[in-house]
């Protein structure tokens, strides 16, 4: 097309279009469990699509902010559908990004060369994290307010500056107007922090090419596939499916991830029974409230996620493919998905009766997985070499995985 190469004799829109997508070089045998980078990069441009247009209509006033929630769904044409399609989405976006790092987890996607996309990747969880942390105290209900009391109120046990750090976070002296301004604010500028990120963290990916679930160096032409059509039919099939399941919740059950009392206008003087985060907070406020120590136990709630960020180091085996050639560390990688859910259940539950030990147990499990890492997997590598393993494993011992020319 003429307008095509226009554009193309001033800016290489063509060949950067080949490069990154349609000729860009892939593994033949990645499995569905791929599709959620694509599916987490859907989610995050329709969260900021739906986000601007309720902002247009949103008043960050503690007067005035749950009424404008409410007009929003009643007066504004389709505002239903769009405040919908952002609670819910917020909560797809959770669980894409955990099975997208759970998956990078059993697969070993961490291992040399990839620590920098890891390591990109951990910091869009704790952007996104962030964004969700601001966002859930502008419906400004009854569990918004208390959520952000607190929450901000875990900010004053770091020594020397918390008090001054919380009393910056909030704006004032307690959760009010300029904590409300403030959260909108940011956001508002933290989704487009996380598209900059994003765009890192695909460039390190172009970089030094995707993983697969063998592990295996793939060197030979033979062994790539190029993304279109491949893997573009690929990922169009995984949205479908996940749009499905995705637009039931919308439709038929939006209020499934909305608390009870955010329905409440938010009242400082009346406390909710049980103040509990959205759900995918509640494993880290499990371990927090799984020690009794306050300032031990927002160490171990930044921890549980900061821990990840050492995987690359932690993980001493050679051996490629994660849980797919190693049976010890996908039996460990199986005790931490069933202790994920177990800290899930506590922390959705008051901190009573048996659930505050089964809490600290899961708590000790969980570190537990990172603690052994380094001893279990240099041990498993030398019980799977003497076991005569197949040649192509050996072969392709820290052998990064290459596919065509940078």
């Amino acid at each position: 097309m003429k307008i095509i190469n226009w554009i193309d004799a001033r800016f290489p829109l063509t060949p950067f279009i080949k490069h990154e997508l349609t000729e860009y070089k892939t593994p033949a045998n990645l499995n569905y469990w791929w599709n959620f980078g694509s599916l987490a990069g859907f989610i995050l441009m329709l969260q900021i699509i739906t986000g601007l247009f309720l902002a247009m209509h949103y008043k960050a006033d503690t007067n005035m902010a749950f009424d404008s929630v409410e007009y929003i769904m009643r007066e504004v044409n389709f505002g239903w559908l769009i405040r919908y399609l952002h609670s819910t989405g917020a909560a797809a976006f959770f669980a894409i990004l955990y099975i997208h790092i759970l998956r990078g987890l059993y697969y070993g996607s961490y291992r040399k060369p990839r620590e920098m996309l890891w390591w990109s990747g951990i910091a869009l969880l704790f952007l996104v994290m962030g964004a969700a942390f601001m966002g859930y105290l502008l419906p400004w209900g009854q569990m918004s307010f208390w959520g952000a009391q607190v929450i901000t109120n875990l900010f004053g046990v770091i020594p020397f500056i918390g008090d001054d750090l919380v009393l910056l976070l909030r704006g004032d002296f307690a959760v009010g107007d300029a904590t409300l301004t403030r959260f909108f604010a940011l956001h508002y500028l933290i989704p487009f922090l996380i598209v900059g990120l994003v765009v890192i963290h695909l460039v390190t990916l172009h970089w030094v090419k995707s993983t697969n679930p063998s592990g295996h160096s793939l060197q030979r032409e033979s062994d790539a596939v190029p993304f279109h059509p491949y893997y573009t039919v690929k990922d169009l099939f995984g949205l479908m499916v996940f749009l499905l399941v995705f637009l039931s919740f919308v439709f038929f059950s939006p209020g499934s991830f909305i608390e009870a009392d955010n329905y409440i206008p938010a009242n400082p003087l009346q406390t909710p029974a049980h103040i509990v985060p959205e759900w995918y907070f509640l494993p880290f406020y499990a371990i927090l409230r799984a020690i009794p120590n306050l300032e031990l136990g927002v160490v171990a709630m930044v921890a549980s996620i900061l821990i990840l960020a050492f995987m690359p180091y932690l993980d001493r085996s050679r051996i490629p493919g994660g849980g797919t050639n190693r049976p010890i560390y996908r039996l460990m990688f199986l005790a931490f998905l069933i202790d994920i859910v177990v800290l899930t259940y506590v922390g959705k539950k008051p901190p009573e009766g048996m659930l505050v030990p089964i809490g600290q147990v899961a708590t000790l499990v969980y570190f537990g997985f990172f603690a052994a890492m380094p001893f279990v997997s240099k041990w498993e590598e030398r019980w799977l070499l003497s076991k005569s393993v197949p040649g192509p494993v050996q072969e392709n011992l820290d052998k990064p995985i290459t596919l065509g020319k940078r």
